[in-house]
């Protein structure tokens, strides 16, 4: 709020400030104000800074603070910070938590490095720096977030450099660093051993083989959907060249799993086009990284444990491996939590700020999934869509069962009465 902030040396209004900080920090992408008109250099990097702690993660960049400081940590410290990073144990988890920072600095500055061959001529060498650091960090962060002009990424979408750079950081930041670091270690250790690309693969762990699958078919299949449904569209992709087409049809469908950046008007959107959309922002990325969304893996296990249900399965085996009772049950509720807090979400924006059901619903998925996309509506929010969608954001990165979990009246399993079964008719 603070008039240094701004770029007309006024101080901005609470609630733009609060919509601004919110989607920055839960790295979300979708502003009513432009960002790279309205705030100053401070007011920018204000955002860049809240956009890394958020990809990061509090909790990680707080222990990363703590290990610069040369704090102890606590068994306390260690269990949170596992949990945080979804680990399994915390056994070496400080110098995990250094790798993630290197390897995030790393990428983020390689990313700002080759955006830099395209900016700095068409900025000038100080802006330039600046945008190609502020469109890596975003990207990473899968943000969305851009200070170069109106039209996004709409001018280099012709630009194969531009298009696989920021497509390469979208992915390497939704993967996860889990799946970094297995990738890294047995790859390397392929190599050295003389295994083919099927040997590789199959010394992954369970985790990173179902990112990578789940991954590489969303990614792909989302491509092929949107080079045929708009191909002869003229308002997004019908007048592009073919292998423009094919370019932007991948990118729009790695941008949809959360990270914001476009190449056109999502408001121009086929109707398939636009349902495909919603399937991808839901979904988002993978566990452990900067994306949102329900994530891949959730997605994965509640998609098998309906199929292992119709074909009376007595559990669900993934790549040679038994998938724990838990772990179903915990997909299953983010699923059905997530989609109902979007169903709750999409009638209170309507009603707040009334608008077709096509658009609002893309809003709040984009909000809650952190993406970063619209169909327009963002700047158009009243003051309270725009309360709605803060709260699609920050639930959105939080997660609906998070704030569920906090709030519920949890009851101990000790000495709790176990009941008679009853007969239910469900279906």
């Amino acid at each position: 709020m603070l008039p240094v902030a701004s770029a007309t040396g006024k101080s901005t209004d609470f609630l733009t400030a609060l919509f601004t900080a919110t989607t920055s920090v839960c790295v979300t992408g979708l502003v009513v104000v432009d960002t790279y008109s309205h705030w100053s250099m401070a007011g920018q990097m204000i955002i860049l800074f809240l956009v890394q702690i958020g990809g990061l993660g509090i909790i990680t960049v707080i222990s990363m603070v703590m290990v610069v400081a040369q704090k102890k940590f606590s068994l306390g410290d260690r269990k949170m910070l596992q949990d945080a990073l979804n680990l399994n144990t915390d056994v070496g988890i400080v110098k995990f938590l250094i790798k993630i920072f290197k390897a995030t600095l790393m990428v983020e500055a390689i990313g700002a490095v080759l955006y830099s061959i395209k900016f700095i001529p068409r900025f000038g060498v100080a802006k330039g720096i600046w945008v190609s650091i502020f469109n890596s960090v975003s990207a990473f962060c899968n943000a969305g977030m851009d200070v170069m002009g109106p039209d996004s990424l709409m001018v280099y979408r012709s630009s194969p450099l531009v298009m696989f750079v920021t497509m390469t950081l979208i992915v390497m930041g939704g993967l996860g660093y889990v799946v970094w670091f297995d990738v890294y270690h047995n790859v390397k250790d392929g190599i050295k051993k003389r295994f083919d690309l099927i040997q590789i693969f199959w010394r992954f762990n369970e985790h990173t083989k179902i990112v990578l699958v789940v991954t590489f078919v969303l990614i792909f299949a989302g491509a092929a959907v949107f080079f045929v449904t708009e191909y002869n569209n003229p308002t997004t992709m019908g007048h592009m060249q073919p292998g423009e087409r094919v370019m932007n049809s991948l990118f729009e469908s790695i941008t949809l799993r959360t990270a914001g950046f476009t190449t056109f008007g999502q408001e121009n959107l086929t109707g398939m086009s636009c349902i495909f959309a919603y399937v991808l922002m839901f979904i988002g990325g993978s566990p452990v990284g900067t994306a949102g969304g329900i994530k891949t893996v959730t997605f994965f296990l509640a998609f098998f444990s309906v199929v292992s249900y119709i074909r009376e399965e007595e559990g669900t085996v993934v790549f040679n491996r038994r998938v724990t009772e838990d772990a179903m049950r915990k997909a299953t509720v983010i699923v059905a939590v997530s989609s109902f807090t979007v169903l709750v979400l999409t009638l209170l924006l309507i009603a707040a700020n009334p608008m077709p059901v096509a658009d609002a619903l893309f809003e709040i998925i984009s909000g809650s999934a952190t993406v970063g996309l619209t169909r327009g509506m963002t700047g158009t929010l009243n003051s309270l869509g725009r309360v709605v969608v803060i709260c699609a954001m920050y639930l959105g990165r939080i997660g609906p069962i998070s704030m569920a979990i906090f709030f519920a009246n949890r009851r101990s399993k000790k000495g709790a009465n176990r009941y008679v079964e009853g007969k239910f008719y469900v279906g």
